[in-house]
């Protein structure tokens, strides 16, 4: 899936001259290496993507159109007549490209900085005036496909209701006047004072997102931070103390600490501390931070295994006058278990029967491909940790297995093909098309599987490329039940080439390209482009396939089908599929849980499709004590699960034991899909169990189970 590089253009609008004594944010202007990448990787892409797609007139306007959109998704930010003046130059980017001219989008993101701190003085202006929550008036919060304002005028009123709106959330949530006007006040200075921090980084990040994703939805550019944090993501490791960090009120702030890594080992650090400066080694001069932004002060503090670095804290709720401490830290190898395969024993009842139901949640396909590439027998991967997972779970002697892949995005290729091998042993697992029109199968080659008992794979819209790669594979050969939603729909691979590397450049300097190279195929022949993985056993979904999914994308490619591998079916999972779902059916209709979450399902739908809020604050009261009476019965009915009560506070705006409190909650809500899925892995079993009995002459009802 698509990595984005996010910027706060989602609600950010513009006056023009009223704020005129406000400084400017600093014009930002291309690097010569920048414009040098753009070229390169215009080069690259147009000869070896898999279906290239030539850099002229067409794909200027396009990248145009994207680079316009990622800055101003709600087209709340730029006046038409700003997008007028930037579409002169819609088909001139291609020459640009070519030229290593990189003017036209620096001067576009410079007047979107500049519109950025002129609305956000404009918003806090409007908290000066009270606002009439009587009238009947409504908020648009689907805006992406709306005019731009046409004059000053429009755009500061639907600023009016966009500040109004923020207000009323926090008004609902009782907040008295003057605790909402401090806490937008802070907001929008908040995001006036990160228009001064953009660098051209981000301008030539948000500009290559809007090339690569204009040839391909799922190729992209990483600059020199982004090609870190995929290397980070797919190792499950990095190099630093093993802290958590949060942005709070210009703080770098402590929000959770890794357990074994230094910073807990050390003792001297707490959650909410405030890292206010950062040395290098034992003598460095400690550099301040305070109002730094927070994927500086990342760089910072990591580095190499075995160094030292020197943070100047805060204590934790002390006064920013109170007495700081200098602590000193070796960094170290963090693993990031809380990203890695995970296991649960869940026990569900079937009949008389209880089933224990072992649950492996795997988030991403990761393998650190340096330390396999050096030969580290012990490198750290996905399959490998699932295989030992399955081991454990078999001395746990659970009935079944559930491969939960519910929003695992996909990553490494190899390690599809090999979870797959652990439950069908050796065998076809998906074919590749390259540009050529070559098709190459990629097999499992294990002696034996490592889990033979009945499994199931629980997806849901996010799961893909990787997983869906898995989940087919599992389904084609009747081995297992999957359940959920259809998947994403994302069929091709990508590959990651170091633009240094191809011009045998000696430093760092023009960032990394993910190329589509190649689509894949399932064994049957069919692709999960586009139609994703459909289950066996659907359950219901808050996603809008519309705005999420690989149909979302307007240059995807299209379903395309080829001859089947040569491969046996060695499941007998097909033929109970009729009974899984007749089981399926009945349980969740008297199941009280299921039906709350249909109930909230179709109050987001409907609210999805209203695409406004209102404005008046009567109206919006009706809706909050309806919705408080239901879940005020849900209480009485034993439903103890957190209500998720609006406050309409952000994250950082909360005190951070409250986030942490509510974040906590939500992990530990009841999960009712999951529940679902490990129940008809129950009658999985039960039923698989009824087969063999069957087989060897035993009688067996299973139906009447």
């Amino acid at each position: 899936m698509r990595i984005s590089y996010v910027f706060l253009g989602a609600f950010l609008a513009i006056v023009q001259s009223a704020f005129a004594e406000v400084a400017s944010p600093p014009v930002l202007e291309p690097l010569k290496q920048q414009a040098q990448a753009a070229q390169l990787s215009a080069e690259f892409l147009t000869r070896f993507s898999y279906k290239p797609v030539p850099l002229d007139d067409a794909l200027s306007a396009r990248i145009m159109d994207r680079f316009i959109q990622s800055l101003d998704p709600d087209h709340a930010l730029f006046l038409q007549a700003d997008i007028d003046r930037f579409m002169s130059d819609r088909n001139e980017i291609d020459d640009a490209i070519e030229r290593k001219n990189l003017d036209i989008p620096f001067a576009i993101f410079n007047v979107y900085a500049k519109r950025v701190v002129d609305r956000m003085n404009f918003a806090r202006d409007l908290l000066k005036q009270d606002f009439d929550f009587g009238a009947q008036e409504n908020f648009s919060v689907l805006r992406d496909k709306a005019p731009w304002p046409q004059s000053e005028a429009e755009s500061n009123e639907l600023w009016r209701k966009r500040v109004k709106s923020d207000w009323l959330r926090l008004k609902l949530g009782g907040k008295t006047d003057a605790a909402i006007r401090e806490t937008l006040d802070k907001r929008y200075a908040n995001a006036l004072q990160r228009a001064y921090k953009y660098k051209s980084d981000d301008v030539f990040q948000s500009f290559m997102n809007a090339y690569t994703t204009s040839t391909d939805p799922h190729t992209d550019y990483f600059g020199a931070t982004a090609s870190a944090d995929f290397n980070i993501a797919m190792k499950l490791s990095l190099v630093g103390i093993g802290a958590s960090l949060q942005e709070r009120d210009d703080y770098t702030t402590i929000r959770e600490l890794v357990p074994g890594g230094p910073a807990q080992l050390s003792g001297k650090l707490s959650v909410g501390d405030r890292i206010t400066g950062v040395g290098q080694g034992k003598n460095g001069a400690i550099k301040e931070v305070v109002g730094t932004r927070l994927d500086e002060v990342v760089q910072m503090i990591r580095g190499k295994k075995g160094t030292v670095v020197r943070l100047d804290i805060l204590p934790a709720d002390a006064g920013a006058d109170a007495t700081h401490r200098i602590i000193s830290l070796v960094r170290d190898k963090i693993s990031l278990e809380k990203q890695a395969a995970q296991k649960a024993v869940l026990s569900v009842k079937v009949g008389e029967a209880t089933r224990k139901i072992g649950v492996i949640t795997l988030p991403a396909f990761y393998e650190d491909f340096e330390a396999r590439r050096k030969g580290d027998k012990d490198y750290r991967s996905a399959s490998r940790d699932v295989r030992k997972l399955l081991d454990e779970l078999k001395q746990e002697k659970v009935d079944s297995v559930l491969i939960d892949m519910r929003n695992n995005g996909g990553g490494s290729l190899k390690e599809a093909i090999d979870l797959t091998g652990l439950f069908i042993g050796s065998g076809p697992v998906v074919q590749q098309r390259d540009s050529d029109g070559k098709v190459a199968v990629s097999s499992a080659d294990f002696p034996a599987p490592v889990w033979t008992g009945p499994v199931g794979v629980l997806i849901n819209r996010g799961s893909a490329s990787a997983s869906e790669i898995f989940a087919a594979a599992i389904q084609d050969y009747g081995r297992g039940v999957i359940v959920g939603e259809p998947s994403f729909g994302k069929g091709t691979v990508q590959t990651v080439v170091n633009l240094d590397e191809v011009v045998r450049n000696s430093k760092p300097e023009f960032g990394d390209l993910k190329v589509t190279i190649a689509q894949f195929f399932r064994i049957n022949g069919g692709t999960t482009q586009l139609h994703g993985v459909t289950p066996d056993i659907s359950l219901p979904s808050f996603s809008d396939p519309a705005r999420f999914g690989e149909t979302s994308y307007d240059n995807a490619l299209p379903w395309a089908q080829i001859k089947p591998a040569t491969y046996k079916p060695i499941g007998t999972i097909t033929a109970l599929l009729p009974t899984l779902q007749r089981r399926h059916e009945a349980r969740v209709e008297s199941n009280p849980d299921f039906q709350r979450l249909l109930e909230d399902i179709a109050d987001v739908e409907a609210q999805r499709n209203k695409g406004v809020v209102s404005l008046n604050e009567a109206e919006r009261r009706r809706e909050l004590t309806a919705r408080e009476i239901r879940m005020k019965s849900r209480a009485q009915a034993g439903d103890g699960a957190n209500t998720g009560e609006d406050d309409g506070l952000r994250a950082n705006e909360r005190s951070l034991s409250a986030d942490i409190a509510i974040e906590n909650a939500r992990k530990n809500a009841k999960d009712v899909l999951l529940d679902e899925a490990a129940a008809i892995l129950a009658d999985e079993a039960d039923l698989q169990e009824g087969v063999v009995k069957a087989a060897t002459g035993q009688s067996e009802n299973t139906e009447g189970k």
